[in-house]
């Protein structure tokens, strides 16, 4: 039962609820204004606030020390609006629980966003994190990039070895993990070694998933999920290499383009009518396809592939229409799966991911789950920021705080192929309640969808500027109604939403 005057807000950019009669001034999370709270109904928690000393790159995932964000990324030249703010705990946020030893099990970006909570929140834990990976944990997204060549080995982790020892975080690189005995709070490595803890957290993440067909187990079939994938096809001589790349999601798309960088002849797959279809309607995905095909890159709508043809390496690609595509490389870029064997063989409960409640919760009151792993309300976000969010509460709360996820709306915003692209929200009208504000000019598509004259989705392609602007708008729901019966241009809407944003 809630507390006769108590209430709770909801951050519908970060998931962060906060607690209390009126709404945060500014998020601590992330940054967002009083405008992007809304009601949330859900159990009353004591919540913790945190100030901003950090801002990361939505596009490049720099990080800028600071209390306010620099005018451009040095790394990439976005401007100061495309950064985010990270959370940094405050001493409100310091807990005097005795938190004992504590494992994270998964070096990716929720687990050590996890340990870097944790140890804010708590200066005596004793903090082990261990990664599968031989490396120390790096930007997963900044892959392409790596492949790419636009960036080198060296720029790709997201710490320096320096601070998992300045931070008293005790960091396990290659220790695979074979069995969770929770009874006996002991962790089982696959070496025979084990490790005992007081609150466990799974940030085990997501492995590529592999459709069912065959030729699939043929050298020179590989996927892009990890330093070792990439390095795998950067061992060939690209420049004469014919790559086909199976899947026409963000990632077949930038794998597709580091490919073409490096001089490869590529052909890209996507098995729907037109590109990016959950993200772009279908105008947006024809200019993003004529971009692609400028870019030198082959692209095959409607394509299924039947099989991958060859001896004990790959040949070539047969499509369900008989055609049949050379390859000396074929990338699989089809989705992923949560990496969700060993919760269930511990008992815990699993449906598409380990399920979780609003602290990060399992069904064991002492493990918590974040990232591509933890399912939160049936949705697996799969995606870095919500990973990173959800790593800093579920390290937070394994400290002993109480601090809520509330979930967050689901938006993209990365740069395809050097062509900025931003879609959030409700792309396609569902009757005629809906108006709908398509603009087109060379080198650029906006489409605004308005229901009850408020934003509910919105498409920025080839000038992305606008997006954290137009993304506050559409999860604070802001009202449009002096503006709609005007009928002005979406560039018109745009700047509106822009200046009102300042």
């Amino acid at each position: 039962m809630s507390v006769s005057g108590d209430k709770a807000w909801r951050c519908t950019v970060c998931g962060y609820v906060h607690r209390g009669p009126e709404r945060p001034g500014v998020c601590p999370i992330c940054g967002s204004p009083k405008e992007a709270f809304e009601p949330h109904m859900s159990e009353p928690q004591p919540t913790a606030r945190a100030r901003v000393e950090r801002w990361r790159c939505l596009n490049c995932s720099y990080v800028h020390p600071g209390a306010m964000p620099p005018d451009v990324c040095p790394v990439c030249g976005a401007p100061s609006e495309s950064f985010e703010a990270e959370l940094k705990p405050s001493e409100e946020m310091t807990t005097t629980t005795d938190v004992g030893k504590v494992v994270v099990v998964g070096g990716g970006v929720a687990g050590v966003a996890a340990a870097e909570a944790l140890r804010a929140a708590s200066s005596t834990a004793e903090i082990t994190l261990l990664s599968k990976e031989p490396v120390q944990p790096y930007y997963r997204l900044n892959l392409t990039r790596y492949l790419a060549g636009e960036i080198g080995e060296a720029e790709l982790p997201i710490k320096p070895q320096s601070w998992y020892e300045q931070s008293n975080i005790q960091l396990m690189p290659g220790a695979e993990v074979s069995n969770l005995r929770l009874e006996e709070r002991v962790v089982e490595l696959g070496q025979g070694q084990t490790l005992p803890f007081d609150r466990l957290i799974l940030t085990v993440g997501a492995h590529p998933f592999m459709p069912p067909v065959p030729g699939g187990n043929r050298a020179g079939v590989t996927n892009l999920r990890t330093i070792s994938d990439a390095k795998r096809i950067l061992s060939t001589n690209l420049a004469a290499t014919r790559c086909v790349c199976i899947g026409g999601g963000l990632l077949g798309l930038e794998t597709a383009g580091a490919l073409a960088r490096r001089g490869a002849d590529v052909t890209l797959l996507e098995g729907y009518g037109w590109l990016l279809p959950r993200q772009l309607n279908q105008r947006a995905g024809e200019i993003l396809a004529e971009h692609i095909g400028s870019s030198g890159i082959a692209l095959k709508t409607n394509a299924r592939t039947r099989e991958i043809l060859g001896d004990e390496r790959v040949r070539s690609v047969q499509l369900e229409d008989e055609s049949i595509l050379p390859a000396d490389i074929v990338v699989v870029a089809t989705g992923i799966r949560s990496n969700s064997y060993l919760a269930r063989l511990a008992g815990l409960e699993v449906d598409k991911g380990v399920v979780v409640d609003n602290r990060l919760v399992t069904s064991h009151p002492d493990v918590f789950a974040a990232g591509d792993v933890a399912e939160h309300r049936g949705v697996l976000y799969g995606t870095w920021a919500p990973a990173q969010f959800q790593g800093n509460i579920a390290g937070m709360n394994a400290a002993g705080a109480h601090v809520e996820f509330g979930g967050i709306p689901r938006s993209n915003a990365l740069k395809v192929l050097q062509l900025d692209m931003f879609s959030i929200g409700q792309i396609e009208p569902e009757d005629a309640s809906y108006d709908v504000i398509d603009q087109e000019t060379d080198g650029e598509y906006l489409r605004l969808v308005f229901h009850d004259s408020h934003l509910v989705g919105a498409i920025l392609l080839g000038d992305a500027k606008a997006a954290p602007h137009v993304k506050k708008a559409v999860e604070g729901k802001a009202d449009f109604s002096p503006l709609l019966p005007r009928r002005p241009a979406a560039r018109d809407v745009i700047d509106f939403i822009s200046e009102q944003s300042a």
